[in-house]
């Protein structure tokens, strides 16, 4: 399959009342709404395919984004790569979900990700926080820098309730995935997010609520949490 094919696909397979919907939730034009289902019909037949899915991305349109992050291969990813994608990535799904994927199976996971968390533009922060969650939730233990952890736990504690809207959901995602699967970090990340309380976000009028993270991180404190397979959905 080439882009035009997948684009010709795409178009056929959006929705206008998808599309309403994801507006609703930071997906920005263009787009035809296709819904998450429909876009893992071609991720079967395509599997994984680097160029292909830089091609995808290139478009701009963010169903073809979304695809381009399920179809990545993602330990082919350079850092020019994944630069351009953050860079580009102004939709809230693929700054906050196909670019941190991505960017998590790449070489350059936590050096990237710390980048992009002190970046001033709002969406490659937010990119690089939940980068950080999809890491802790998918790397085993012993290839963690359990005191880098620390040092960005005390930072959202820190910083999380100043921060950029889109930034302060992504730092509290981070926060309920480290208490949840890095278990030696439980009882500290507990502490912090009984400090941070409540984190308000705009969800700009949705049914979306931000979930409260010590509620999530008790509820799995005691139990063993296997680490994902993959980040991707």
């Amino acid at each position: 399959m080439n882009v035009a094919e997948i684009m010709t696909q795409l178009q056929a397979m959006g929705s206008e009342s998808i599309k309403k919907i994801l507006l609703k939730h930071g997906v920005k034009e263009p787009f035809f709404g296709v819904k998450v289902e429909h876009l893992k019909t071609i991720q079967k037949k395509v599997k994984k395919d680097y160029q292909l899915a830089k091609d995808l991305f290139a478009t701009g349109n963010a169903d073809a984004m979304y695809l381009a992050g399920l179809i990545a291969d993602d330990e082919k990813m350079t850092k020019a790569d994944l630069q351009t994608w953050v860079t580009e990535a102004v939709s809230n799904n693929i700054g906050e979900y196909t670019v941190p994927w991505v960017a998590t199976g790449s070489r350059y996971s936590f050096e990237l990700a710390l980048q992009w968390i002190d970046n001033s533009e709002e969406h490659i922060a937010a990119s690089g926080w939940a980068t950080l969650a999809n890491i802790v939730a998918l790397k085993p233990d012993n290839e963690l820098d359990m005191d880098a952890l620390r040092a960005l736990l005390s930072r959202v504690v820190q910083t999380i309730h100043s921060s950029p809207s889109r930034v302060r959901s992504t730092m509290n995602g981070f926060i309920i995935a480290l208490g949840t699967y890095v278990a030696s970090l439980t009882d500290d990340t507990i502490t912090a997010a009984n400090k941070i309380g409540a984190v308000m976000v705009d969800k700009n009028g949705t049914a979306c609520k931000v979930p409260l993270a010590v509620d999530y991180i008790n509820k799995a404190k005691g139990n063993v949490v296997a680490k994902k397979k993959t980040v991707k959905c």
